[in-house]
């Protein structure tokens, strides 16, 4: 494994249900990407993009091989040291965005600062200049409930990408979103990961998105076939 590698899956075997029923959805799964690196992973339905990415999130287990994040081996880390290191070093972006519905704008993108027990008042303006950045400072006080699908995305990106994690993970990010919103979002997204040295992986259907990115790895039937 390169010494600038951050993600490294070796050998990845997923499988749902057992017997007769069993669904192997990753078969062999090896890659590797680099610190600072914008991936992006592309295939047709049910391929087992999602799930690929969930394993890399450390939210979804795996039957057999092996995955090392940020240099480290996660196959015996506790629920627990799961769930901290997730939040210290991994971002994410759910393609229906996943915003608490009680919480404003600006509570939903400071969470995670405050989760990591950080001072209020400057996770406050932590929160508030990636909200800018998104052009949406003008929405800090309304709920998800109040916002257009495509205002519930970028605070979804901006809440990934407010506690300057090490990887951002995102589903379908824009698979709600017109082109035009898409490219915005993308580009935005993209432009403070470059500033911050965020590792970035998409999962997209959008050839557009994915021509943004410096690397495409497409899967189909649960293997890689092909990385460019």
């Amino acid at each position: 494994m390169e010494p600038n590698t951050i993600i490294h899956a070796d050998n990845i075997d997923k499988i749902y249900g057992s017997g007769r029923n069993a669904l192997r959805v990753l078969r062999g799964v090896s890659l590797s990407i680099a610190r600072g690196e914008i991936v992006s992973i592309m295939g047709p339905s049910g391929a087992g993009k999602s799930t690929l990415l969930n394993v890399m999130g450390c939210l979804d287990g795996f039957q057999s091989g092996g995955l090392s994040i940020l240099g480290r081996e996660l196959s015996g880390f506790s629920v627990e040291d799961l769930s901290t290191f997730r939040n210290r070093h991994i971002g994410f972006v759910f393609q229906l965005h996943n915003l608490l519905p009680d919480f404003t704008a600006l509570e939903n993108v400071t969470m995670p600062l405050l989760i990591r027990r950080e001072n209020r008042a400057a996770a406050r303006k932590s929160a508030l200049s990636v909200i800018e950045r998104f052009g949406m400072l003008d929405r800090i006080g309304h709920r998800p409930g109040e916002l257009s699908g495509g205002e519930c995305q970028r605070i979804a990106v901006a809440r990934a990408i407010v506690g300057r994690p090490d990887i951002i993970l995102a589903d379908e990010p824009t698979g709600s979103l017109d082109s035009t919103n898409s490219q915005v979002l993308m580009s935005t997204l993209f432009e403070l990961g470059r500033e911050n040295g965020t590792t970035i992986v998409v999962v997209t259907h959008d050839a557009g998105i994915a021509s943004m990115t410096g690397r495409t790895i497409t899967i189909v039937d649960g293997a890689i076939i092909g990385a460019q």
